[in-house]
């Protein structure tokens, strides 16, 4: 807690030290009003005067408008420095959080994050709210009242010592019975929050297969245990209020008898005695709230430490230190001189192939564990891609395929071996200049809340709309987008609810394609796609790239990553992967003759043992009838079945 308000608190100081200060005027006058009343009743009402009667309710009205505008100035700065800081913290969990890795993401968990950066910042500025308002009210409220008491009647004063006592021991043992229970129930919240998101981002799945009820009693199940701490810790709290009454009130009877005899001895006055109970009272419900505060404060400390976990954490993926890549030649293509001599080359350039070319993609005995993981989940991979090319990677279900082109981009870092984008090793890279290089469409097709345009200008905010149809056209989405009534401008809903599971890939793709990244990788991102507009979507990607070379610009090399293997045989580099490792690298034509991993998956879909002619390498048209891949080949219809 204090390591958040000593981070956060210094653009509200002022608000944070005056506030208190205006409560702690506000509890002086409330520690003067027994004397008052004492007086009104000894000099007036023992008296049948009415005029210190008048008096003393002149000054008790006067010191309650006082204890009011002090009341609401402490309120306003209370209500400023915790919602500004709440809005702070939140602002910057949000950035760190965004900041962190997959890996670092993987360990804390999306519910989990969600109710640190909700519920956890709200008990906190809730305690910062209290903490202003009535940290120091009722702690000096208690102590004044128990001065105040004992310079009235020191042996009186021997009764309010003792009951505070007592309360004050009792509070002390329930508080520390119930801070396990508070802070065991915010770690239940984080798997109600789990339960609940899973049930509502996967509704459509549990209706299909007749889940409701299994997902209602796993929420009902989460919910009652969670109950059954809050329950146990409320049945300790309980306790608290009839015993403190019950202290009260003895203690008054206690202070009333023997007040009762001071007064007929002529030790006490009247007044003094009920200004004796009031002052006990006061502190025997200032207890009680410095107990509810205590309560209030042991969650915000829970929620401080999960809110302060979360920024301690250090990114495991930066790019601390790293200068930005400058790119040779014509848009990253080495010229003629270059290639002779290797010339104003990075390093690794000068050691790229025959052909002095720069390698687009690059990985050098590469392997990645996930942490805590027996085995990698990728296992000493090596291979290159040149400018143009396209490498599909092809394997069963958890072969590492996803995990090995998660690494080109940085979302997870390479434990053992390099990979290295344009020559240079990712590590090497401003992580924001290499995620403009490289463009990937994630598996799962994401789109956020906003328009068709918010969505595709995330790589290149500046980009026209001839650039968004561009991208549209090539990712074959052009087509629905132009029937919507406004076109670019066409709503998204949240997750991209209001588009078909196709319509959303297509439009990921699209995504990536703005900005003309110099890598793209498709990550099984036409699984929701016919295999028509599969076809129709390399067609596309094959001529925009010969397009770029034929301009002088870096052709953009492809990664795809897929089940299919119409998707990737006609790739110049087809990786097949299992368990994690390399089984199998070369052409379509070489797998099926030497690969016996690639052979069974040829087999299990249907695939012949067929030659595929140079002029349909990059992304041919398998699946359209009478198609153009280029000039002079063509796809017939027999080819078409076949290979769907």
């Amino acid at each position: 807690m204090f390591k958040l308000l000593k981070r956060f608190g210094g653009s509200y100081r002022a608000n944070l030290v005056l506030g208190p200060l205006c409560k702690l005027i506000e509890v002086v006058f409330d520690l003067f009003t027994p004397i008052i009343v004492a007086y009104m009743i000894d000099a007036g009402v023992g008296t049948r005067s009415v005029q210190p009667v008048l008096t003393g309710g002149g000054i008790l009205l006067a010191m309650a408008a006082v204890a009011i505008l002090f009341a609401l100035a402490c309120q306003k700065m209370a209500s400023r420095a915790s919602q500004g800081m709440g809005t702070s913290i939140r602002h910057s969990l949000y950035e760190h959080i965004n900041a962190l890795s997959h890996a670092d993401l993987d360990r804390f968990g999306t519910p989990s994050l969600t109710t640190r950066i909700t519920n956890d910042v709200n008990q906190v500025q809730l305690a910062i709210a209290l903490g202003i308002r009535q940290l120091m009210r009722w702690p000096f409220l208690a102590v004044g009242s128990l001065v105040a008491a004992l310079a009235i009647d020191v042996r009186l004063g021997l009764i309010f010592v003792v009951s505070m006592a007592v309360v004050g021991g009792l509070f002390w043992f329930v508080m520390k019975a119930c801070i396990p229970y508070y802070r065991s129930m915010q770690a239940k919240l984080d798997r109600i929050a789990l339960i609940v998101r899973e049930g509502l981002s996967g509704v459509r799945v549990v209706r299909a297969f007749v889940r409701e009820g299994h997902e209602r009693r796993r929420l009902a199940d989460a919910a009652q245990d969670q109950a059954a701490t809050a329950i146990a810790a409320g049945r300790l709290s309980s306790v608290l209020n009839p015993v403190t009454f019950l202290v009260m009130y003895l203690a008054v009877c206690a202070i009333l008898w023997a007040g009762g005899i001071q007064v007929n001895i002529g030790g006490l006055t009247q007044g003094q005695v009920v200004a004796f109970v009031s002052y006990m009272t006061q502190a025997l419900l200032s207890i009680v709230y410095v107990a509810n505060l205590v309560v209030v404060f042991t969650k915000a400390s829970a929620s401080a430490a999960r809110v302060n976990e979360v920024l301690a954490c250090q990114p495991s993926v930066t790019d601390e230190g790293a200068e930005p890549v400058e790119l040779w030649g014509s848009a990253g293509l080495p010229d003629a001189a270059e290639q002779a001599d290797g010339g104003g080359l990075p390093d690794a350039a000068k050691q790229a192939g025959a052909s002095k070319r720069v390698p687009t993609l690059a990985l050098r005995n590469v392997s990645f564990a996930y942490p805590g993981a027996a085995a990698d989940a990728v296992h000493d991979a090596t291979l290159t891609l040149m400018p143009g090319q396209t490498l599909g990677v092809i394997g069963g279900t958890g072969s590492g395929k996803s995990t090995l082109v998660s690494l080109i981009p940085r979302l997870y870092d390479a434990t053992e071996g390099a990979v290295e984008v344009l020559g240079r090793d990712v590590r090497a890279w401003q992580l924001k200049q290499l995620r403009q290089v490289v463009g990937m469409v994630p598996q799962q097709a994401m789109l956020v809340s906003g328009t068709i345009r918010s969505n595709l200008i995330w790589r290149d905010a500046k980009a026209t709309d001839d650039d968004l149809w561009r991208a549209l056209e090539l990712a074959q989405a052009a087509e629905f987008v132009r029937a919507l009534a406004d076109g670019l401008d066409a709503p998204v809903e949240a997750g991209g609810k209001n588009f078909s599971g196709g319509q959303r890939q297509r439009l990921t793709i699209a995504r990536a394609l703005v900005g003309a990244p110099k890598l793209l990788i498709l990550d099984d991102s036409a699984s929701a796609l016919d295999y028509k507009t599969d076809a129709a979507l390399r067609v596309a990607l094959a001529s925009y790239g010969r397009d770029a070379a034929a301009s002088g610009e870096l052709p953009p090399a492809v990664v795809v990553v897929s089940q299919r293997v119409a998707s990737v045989r006609a790739a110049d580099l087809i990786c097949v992967m299992r368990r994690g490792n390399v089984v199998g690298l070369g052409t379509h034509d070489e797998l099926v003759r030497t690969c016996a991993i690639y052979q069974e998956i040829c087999a299990s879909q249907g695939v012949e043992d067929e030659t595929v002619s140079p002029g349909m390498r990059q992304f041919p048209p398998a699946q359209l009838s009478h198609e153009t891949v280029s000039p002079g080949t063509t796809v017939s219809r027999h080819e078409e079945v076949r290979h769907g």
